[in-house]
């Protein structure tokens, strides 16, 4: 098999040559026919997260050994089961949820493994779907797919979930009178915004300083766009809305957080979903005052992966713009994901 690695943390990913492994235990080999790409790559090629002031969060500290396989959006064929594999045959079609943890502590026995303090996560501290086959740990990480696009099904993996676990933490409540600021719209927010309708009637706004990304989200259905790189659209939006009642930031960077506070009513909360990085610098009585609650949000169950399944299965909800490319143009597809020349996801195939 095929497999496109990191093998110096910020270089190119590398095609390496391995023989097709053979599962054991629990294991499923998945015959990989698509893998989403997804910004949470550049992170981890880079090998470190920007933790602010200065401070990275490197990846080879907590553990991550290279080689590693990027590519956590993969779905495929069943191509071989381990002996204790239940609930899979071969050929059976699945999409893999990738947030796997250690599989041993009180959370991963409760099946709540996004909450392990020692995640697996394929294609993010262990081999992923970039290539043509991959191990999943256990048939309970493969769920099927059958009536909705197999593209779309691999971006539900992460983009999709990550999406839809922090709008559930953002909408609880809203009604049609009120506004949801999303707060990017690249990969991640499209996708978001996909999702939303399916979820509440409030008033969508999207903010970007990309006005090409401003545009694409209203093609996919915003009900207005700001330039939050204005210096008065904050204060324009709240006069107008008498404060928006949520915010979802699909960004996850200081100014974006800062910006969307900044809109809201009091009350209300604002969710962190992305991860471009940095350390977020509030005024500690805006917190009271304010009466605002800040969540963070990461990734989402594989329960959250069957719903939004199911919502592309009954036409409730249409996907982001995909592009299909080879997979052997994996780190042409990663610079141009850098410099922010990508709309929607881009699912690679081997």
């Amino acid at each position: 098999m095929t497999s496109y690695q990191i093998v110096e943390w910020g270089a190119p990913l590398a095609a390496n040559h391995y023989e097709t492994p053979e599962p054991t235990g629990t294991e499923v080999l998945l015959r990989v026919t698509c893998c989403g790409v997804c910004h949470s790559d550049l992170h981890i090629r880079a090998g470190y997260f920007d933790m602010g002031h200065g401070q990275q969060r490197r990846l080879e500290k907590i553990g991550v050994e290279l080689p590693l396989t990027l590519g956590h959006e993969p779905a495929g064929e069943v191509a071989a089961v381990g002996p204790d594999a239940a609930g899979v045959a071969v050929g059976d079609r699945r999409v893999c949820w990738p947030w796997v943890g250690c599989r041993s502590c009180a959370a991963c026995l409760r099946e709540e493994d996004i909450l392990c303090e020692r995640g697996r996560y394929l294609g993010a501290r262990v081999d992923g779907g970039y290539s043509d086959y991959m191990l999943v740990p256990h048939p309970r990480y493969l769920l099927p797919y059958d009536g909705v696009e197999e593209a779309v099904a691999a971006t539900y993996a992460c983009a999709g979930i990550t999406s839809y676990a922090a709008l559930k933490r953002a909408v609880g409540g809203l009604t049609r009178d009120d506004t949801l600021l999303l707060v990017g719209a690249g990969g991640l927010g499209a996708s978001g915004l996909r999702i939303v309708p399916a979820m509440t009637e409030a008033t969508v706004v999207v903010a970007d300083t990309d006005p090409a990304k401003r545009a694409l989200a209203e093609r996919l259905g915003a009900a207005q766009t700001i330039d939050n790189g204005d210096p008065g659209a904050a204060a324009r939006l709240r006069e107008r809305t008498g404060g928006v009642a949520a915010s979802v930031d699909f960004v996850g960077m200081p100014q974006t957080t800062l910006f969307a506070i900044d809109t809201l009513r009091r009350g209300c909360t604002h969710v962190v979903v992305g991860l471009y990085g940095g350390a977020l610098d509030i005024p500690m009585p805006n917190l009271i005052y304010k009466l605002l609650s800040l969540r963070g949000s990461h990734v989402g169950t594989p329960q959250d992966l069957a719903e939004l399944i199911e919502l592309r299965r009954a036409g409730r909800i249409e996907p982001p713009p995909i592009t299909e490319r080879p997979l052997g143009e994996v780190n042409d597809v990663l610079t141009e994901l850098t410099d922010g020349k990508i709309e929607g996801r881009v699912v690679l195939r081997p």
